[in-house]
């Protein structure tokens, strides 16, 4: 055909021009005048695998390469480093020639080429060499012998013999190895076939993550199709190895081979429930329903409690994201066995969804609904619900500029615990709006901060200022002078704290319920900025002292007769120093007439420009008692207190991985400790070791939020035995109680393809009683994990989510 004869004339040309340049270059002279060796020409004719051609034990790796390669692997991949250029010029018709070089040619004009020796083909892309190869011309087609070796950018395929054609680029490899050096994924086929650009088939293929020799685990398929086009890969009859040992089997897979998302069966999931530790097998299915929405549906399997399902759905607009969970049991056998009489029917939804508007405005919505107050601790494993006493719902609109701010939004509860008692359930937000801005004006500074509410909650069991609900709307408008300096700066200023009241149901001494409150305040803010330089170590550094002084003012009267909406009493830290309202919410203003005096130093690196060291203390003077309580609490053990405790801060650094911090209340006079907080927090820069120490004190005398003594001492580490094997533990322990609060105790084993984690775990429930479950989790590198213990792990263990992250080398970027 004139097509055809067209084909081959041109095939035949640009082999002839490929031929004449790399044809000099080889000296096509007898055998014994090399050619430059390559990588492939030194392979014997049983030569290594795509694997063992680029591993190398770890002191053999570049420097650059070691870095990466975690401690419990002995060595690496060296990387792919092709030139991705494609090589020779294309003809006329724009298509590339093919170049060919070897130690000996012969050449049968119109009819076959036979090279011999250090054989090296390039067609555009296409890299290939072996120890001989026969170009046949009327097929347009190169059998290359072996051993053969492909590179390409990022890949390295090796085999026996192999078929390449010059004119589609189909490429057939037979007994085929490859390794996928970014993904670190090597594997073998009995045959691969590259058809075309972007489609490869394997015929019954191995693939691991392990090193070379190392078939720890390995998915096996009989037939693979990877399309990089699409972004995709499927496979018949696939089954997950473990030491060469079925454990699993998948009919027909598809999966992803890029960022694209694709449909198909996640990787199961196993381990131990949230309850009682039972046993649970999971297959979540992932649904690529459009570009802009998406679904992960999670059946699974509870002993003890029977077929449960997880839904999770993601829709994204032009405006935001939008997230929607459910969870449904249809018959909990387990819960019906546990509360007779009970419908074993329980579920759980959980919405969320952020909008962006433009010009400032943002949307938002948080919805979460449970079935009954059990339900998070039974089942909940996906839905990101992690309240145990009441589950918020809230949605609105947010505003910000540069000078001003504006929220609108409702606000509402669901309590989880049955016997809280309505006096004590949160009151409904039906609407609340918060406006706030700012206005320079010459040197003053004009401020507001103003809010509406409508408080709701169910009153009918309820008496007296409980029973109350309704309205209130507050104001606080302010006028300061702010001056600055480098040496230091002060702030005076004047403001009005207004509220007005219009309730319903309120019963309180025949008043009336409406009625406001007005509360004049002036405060006075100074500070001074002191500093020196010095040197320790041989380290130059930079030291502050900081003194404040801060004086506030506010002529408030008793205010028993408004109720509590959203009144709390602000634990006293040392931030408190600087906050002339003891109370949190908008029901209490206090009254007080008080000066702070603190100081701050700090010892600033000016090599690496880090704060290495902070030290604060501040002390309040009261001048007047306290008129102003909240259920009789005015915020210290006596209203007629001159003088708070020393409230302190301590913050070291004094290495990039290792911090110190402590926080904490002194009583001089009586010369105790009121509370403390402190931390020890250590990684290494690896983070292969872990360590925490915490210690925390509460004498539990009204100056915080609880009553009880509290006295607890909490540890923490990850701590490695080996280059593979590491321990891990927390402890918690009760002094007060004298007890152990909770503990982690367990193992982990790590290899260069898989991993291992088995946890003791002994936690309270809630009702006090010491429990204990076994956690562990499975990852194969490459493929993901199963099991429960590093999201507990994580939770309890500063730092572990970072080392998680490196746990098998720094990501490449």
């Amino acid at each position: 055909m004139p097509s055809r004869n067209r084909c081959l004339t041109g095939v035949r040309a640009r082999f002839t021009r490929s031929l004449l340049v790399t044809g000099l270059a080889a000296g096509l002279v007898p055998a014994g005048h090399s050619h430059a060796e390559t990588v492939a020409g030194r392979v014997q004719s049983s030569g290594p695998s795509a694997a063992e051609l680029d591993w190398r034990p770890r002191s053999e790796l570049p420097e650059e390469v070691r870095e990466r390669v975690p401690v419990f692997c002995s060595g690496g991949y060296l990387p792919s480093n092709v030139d991705a250029t494609p090589a020779g010029v294309a003809d006329k018709n724009g298509e590339m020639p093919l170049q060919a070089s070897s130690r000996d040619a012969r050449y049968q004009i119109d009819s076959e080429l036979y090279l011999q020796g250090d054989v090296e083909l390039r067609q555009g892309g296409f890299q290939a060499t072996g120890s001989e190869a026969r170009y046949n011309q009327q097929t347009g087609e190169v059998n290359l012998r072996g051993p053969m070796v492909s590179r390409g950018q990022d890949f390295l395929l090796t085999g026996e013999d192999a078929l390449y054609s010059v004119d589609s680029g189909r490429f057939d490899v037979n007994t085929a190895t490859f390794l996928f050096h970014e993904a670190e994924l090597r594997g073998t086929a009995s045959s691969l076939s590259r058809i075309g650009e972007d489609q490869v088939v394997i015929t019954n293929g191995m693939l691991t993550s392990c090193g070379p020799q190392q078939n720890d685990w390995a998915v096996v398929a009989s037939d693979i199709e990877l399309d990089r086009a699409e972004g995709f890969g499927s496979a018949k009859h696939v089954r997950l190895e473990v030491l060469d040992t079925p454990v699993f089997y998948w009919p027909y897979l598809t999966f992803p081979i890029d960022d694209r998302r694709k449909s198909g069966f996640l990787y199961p999931q196993f381990g131990s429930s949230n309850a009682g530790g039972g046993a649970f097998l999971a297959t979540p299915y992932y649904l690529n329903l459009a570009p802009h929405y998406d679904a992960t549906l999670t059946p699974q399997y509870i002993h003890g409690r029977g077929v449960f399902s997880e839904v999770e759905g993601r829709y994204l607009s032009e405006l935001g994201q939008s997230v929607l969970q459910l969870g449904y049991i249809n018959n909990d056998s387990a819960y019906e066995e546990e509360f007779p009489g009970e419908d074993g029917e329980r579920w759980a939804l959980d919405f969320t969804t952020r909008a962006g508007f433009g010009g400032g405005w943002n949307g938002y919505v948080d919805y979460a609904a449970v079935s009954d107050e059990d339900y998070l601790s039974d089942l909940n494993r996906t839905l990101e619900i992690n309240s145990a006493t009441h589950l918020r719902r809230r949605g609105g609109v947010r505003y910000s500029a540069s000078n001003q701010y504006f929220e609108a939004y409702l606000n509402g509860y669901q309590t989880l615990d049955e016997d809280v008692l309505d006096i004590n359930k949160p009151y409904d937000q039906l609407p609340e709006i918060i406006y706030g801005g700012s206005l320079d004006a010459g040197p003053f500074e004009a401020l507001l901060e103003s809010q509406y509410t409508w408080f709701d909650r169910d009153n009918e069991e309820l008496s007296g200022l409980e029973k109350a609900t309704g309205q209130r709307v507050r104001a606080i408008p302010e006028v300061a002078l702010p001056m600055r300096a480098l040496w230091g700066y002060s702030r005076p200023s004047v403001s009005l704290d207004y509220t007005r009241y219009e309730l319903d149901d309120y019963e309180y001494n025949q008043r009336d319920g409406s009625f406001d409150r007005t509360v004049p305040v002036f405060e006075w803010d100074n500070g001074l900025y002191f500093d020196r330089r010095g040197e320790l170590f041989d380290v130059p550094y930079n030291q502050t002292l900081e003194p404040r002084l801060y004086y506030a003012w506010a002529d408030a009267d008793d205010q028993g007769h408004i109720p509590d909406f959203d009144a709390g009493l602000r634990s006293f830290r040392f931030d408190q120093l600087f906050q002339r309202n003891r109370f949190s919410g908008g029901d209490r203003v206090g009254d007080t007439n008080q000066l702070t005096v603190a100081l701050t130093s700090r010892f600033n690196d000016l090599l690496t420009g880090a704060e290495r060291a902070r030290v604060s203390i501040g002390q309040v003077h009261y001048f007047d008692d306290w008129d102003v309580t909240l259920n009789g609490n005015c915020g210290m053990a006596d209203c007629s207190d001159t003088e708070s405790p020393l409230a302190g801060e301590l913050v070291l650094n004094p290495l990039e991985n290792l911090e110190i911090r402590s926080s904490g209340l002194w009583d001089h006079e009586n010369q105790e400790t009121l509370e403390g907080r402190s931390q020890l927090i250590f990684h290494s820069e690896d983070y292969r070791y872990l360590a925490t120490l915490g210690h925390t004190y509460n004498r539990g005398d009204g100056l915080v939020s609880t009553d009880d003594e509290l006295e607890q001492t909490d540890i923490g580490t990850v701590f490695p035995i080996t280059d593979r094997v590491s321990a891990i533990g927390r402890w918690v322990y009760d002094s007060v109680d004298d007890r152990t609060a909770g503990s982690l105790a367990g193992i982990e084993y790590n290899n260069c393809c898989w991993s291992v984690q088995v946890v003791h775990q002994n936690y309270l429930t809630s009702d006090e009683e010491l429990d204990s479950r076994i956690l562990f989790r499975v990852e194969l590198k490459g493929l993901g994990g199963s099991g429960g213990a590093t999201e507990d792990l994580s939770d309890a263990i500063y730092g572990y989510d970072e080392r998680e992250r490196r746990r098998f080398g720094t990501p490449r970027q």
